[in-house]
């Protein structure tokens, strides 16, 4: 059963039957990439009535190497008013023979809290299996009936990197005489195709021979590349809860009155904590105070209870707890909203880095997290309630640029969530380097981060100052330091801006050349290695954009001169603009750096000229600049 997981989203094993499966039949089309190959998947799925759905899954899975252990382990989610039976499981060696047979008895029944520690009525039945050696396939099958109607899944030929596919069918045989809709997205990038049947009383969907996607550089999400085929009965039910969803306005009145209204209820204590905080000003003035008074108090736990995991907590438990998941918190944040006389929408969400939407056309249950927003005159304001530090009014990279579902009393509002220019992503970074003779450089900088980079940097709002050091060390892998120290760091949760200062010193900076040095023009960028591919077989994608804007001051030894230094560059492409300028001033030469990538989605036909472009780059961010003594 589908759950809304809040920082992941829901997987259902669907897994096979008896058969020898001897790996030398898998084609090398099948096997390049591959860390596993779906050798047979077979779910047939018998929706019987508006709270019966019968799921029959089969599947044969054959594993290249230790990568794809954790894939292809038996598993199966369930919770209270599930049954699960038939559960048989095979092990094959290379060769297709028989190793070793397992039923229902042999596995093991435990909480499905692989998010860590929360609370949660979902349940996972898995075989634990150690393989002795490689390849070898496991076939398992088993069903399950779920009362449960509103998850139906989507039919994908696989969900993850580096697994191929020889077969895989999806039947649907629909007896409850409610519509069933479903609608097939073609793979954007022609990729793969499914196949559509009429088979004894039931429509079947089929994929064959479908290759691995490697996790090639700048890949884009697998949901972006494979095809899909997803459904939607009209009328379903919850944990006992039935609804329509042949519209958006339709689901979303039922997703308020049975998800979000029982649990809107505040509470005298809420009441005195709004009133305690003396609120005045703006709308935006007094939704901020409520804000972060919430985050001071509050921290995220994964809670899984009531309604399919789909429902909040109250909000005077997390009041009392002091901790709740995605939906808790969203909700107490309303209920202190409501108190104030603010109004303010609970928004379901697909959280991922790749941006995903919801299909405006097709109604369906879906979302993996959950965030608000309050509209006001000056706009609408965008709350992320899981976390601690995080910015007011900032979403992250997981969540911006992309269609949400605003639940409202009246249905379901589809709306857009901020999409950050470049010049909101933006890198400042200021530095004042001392060239010194021995190869060395000391040096300090200041750094400030906004937008998709404040999330990034986000990080070290919850380290000490040792591990601070060390990890911005790390990061700024290409300088070799002796000594690197961050100091005032401060975390703008009003702007959404990170500053820090850094106090450095780096060895073997410059080369000796004679009595003269060379270094390089910009100390610290992207250490990346950029390589052509003339093969690429998948799309690329920018997930982002961004700016970066340096402005470093070198001063050189005593004694010394510039003899030798770059031309002034500029380099422009369809991905995005980068500049460097250099300028002497007295014992000084500055250099100003300026780079802005534009996101997007590309064909892999543009990949090289991508390359060319970063490569170009850095061979701007390498130019040599020679030094002298003076005459």
């Amino acid at each position: 059963m589908m759950k809304l997981w809040c920082i992941g989203a829901f997987s259902l094993a669907s897994f096979y039957y008896a058969q020898s499966y001897p790996v030398s039949e898998i084609s090398d089309v099948l096997k390049k990439n591959a860390s596993a190959v779906i050798r047979n998947e077979s779910t047939v799925l018998e929706i019987n009535k508006v709270d019966e759905i019968v799921y029959r899954n089969s599947s044969a899975i054959t594993v290249i190497n230790k990568d794809a252990v954790g894939f292809s382990l038996p598993k199966i989610y369930y919770e209270k008013g599930n049954t699960v039976s038939n559960v048989k499981v095979t092990v094959y060696d290379e060769k297709g023979a028989k190793i070793k047979s397992y039923s229902k008895s042999d596995f093991t029944d435990v909480a499905a809290n692989s998010q860590g520690s929360f609370y949660s009525d979902n349940r996972m039945m898995y075989l634990s299996y150690t393989p002795t050696s490689y390849p070898y396939t496991i076939e398992f099958s088993y069903d399950q009936k779920d009362q449960n109607t509103v998850f139906i899944p989507d039919f994908t030929p696989y969900n993850d990197f580096n697994i191929s596919l020889q077969k895989s069918s999806f039947k649907v045989i629909n007896k409850s005489g409610i519509n069933l809709r479903s609608k097939t997205y073609d793979s954007p990038f022609g990729f793969a195709s499914v196949n559509v049947s009429e088979e004894d009383g039931g429509k079947l969907y089929t994929y064959q021979n479908i290759p691995a996607i490697d996790h090639e550089d700048m890949v884009p999400n697998p949901q972006k590349i494979l095809p899909k085929v997803s459904f939607s009965l009209d009328q379903f039910n919850l944990v006992g809860k039935k609804g329509n969803i042949t519209t958006w306005k339709d689901f979303g009145l039922w997703y308020y009155n049975n998800l979000l209204t029982p649990v809107s209820v505040s509470t005298p204590q809420i009441k005195s904590e709004i009133a305690a905080l003396n609120l005045s000003g703006s709308t935006e003035e007094k939704v901020k105070k409520i804000y972060q008074y919430m985050q001071s108090k509050t921290r995220y736990v994964f809670v899984a209870l009531g309604i399919g995991g789909w429902q909040p907590m109250m909000p005077d438990e997390v009041q009392k707890k002091g901790y709740g998941d995605c939906k808790g918190l969203t909700n107490y944040m309303k209920t202190l909203l409501d108190e104030a006389g603010i109004k303010s929408y609970y928004v379901i969400i697909n959280s991922n880095s790749s941006p995903i939407s919801f299909d405006i056309d097709f109604p369906k249950m879906g979302g993996n997290h959950v965030i608000l927003v309050i509209p006001t005159e000056k706009g609408n304001i965008w709350l992320e309630n899981t976390s601690q530090e995080m910015a007011y009014n900032h979403l992250s990279f997981n969540t911006t640029d992309r269609n949400v579902l605003a639940v409202k009393p009246d249905g379901i509002e589809i709306m857009e969530t901020p999409s950050y220019s470049s010049q909101q992503n933006k890198e400042k970074q200021v530095l004042n380097i001392q060239l010194n003779p021995d190869k060395t450089i000391t040096g300090s900088g200041k750094f400030t981060y906004t937008g998709n980079q404040y999330d990034f940097n986000l990080v070290f709002a919850g380290l000490g100052q040792t591990e601070k050091n060390n990890t911005i060390k790390n990061m700024l892998s290409t300088l070799d330091f002796e000594k690197v120290e961050m100091a005032d760091f401060k975390n703008n949760r009003d702007l959404a801006t990170i500053d820090f200062d850094l106090n450095f010193k780096a060895v073997n900076y410059s080369k000796i050349v004679g009595s003269s040095y060379i270094f390089r023009a910009v100390p610290i960028y992207t250490n990346a290695a950029f390589h052509r591919d003339e093969n690429r077989n998948l799309p690329f994608e920018n997930r982002f954009s961004f700016e970066d804007e340096y402005e470093i001051t070198y001063k050189l030894p005593a004694g010394y001169t510039i003899e030798e230094m770059p031309e002034n560059g500029n380099i422009n492409s369809e991905f995005g603009t980068y500049k460097i300028s250099f300028e002497k001033k007295e014992d000084q030469l500055i250099v100003k750096r300026f780079f802005q990538m534009k996101k997007g989605l590309h064909t892999k036909d543009k990949y090289n000229d991508y390359i060319s472009f970063r490569k170009k780059i850095m061979n701007a961010d390498n130019a040599k600049i020679l030094i002298s003594k003076k005459s």
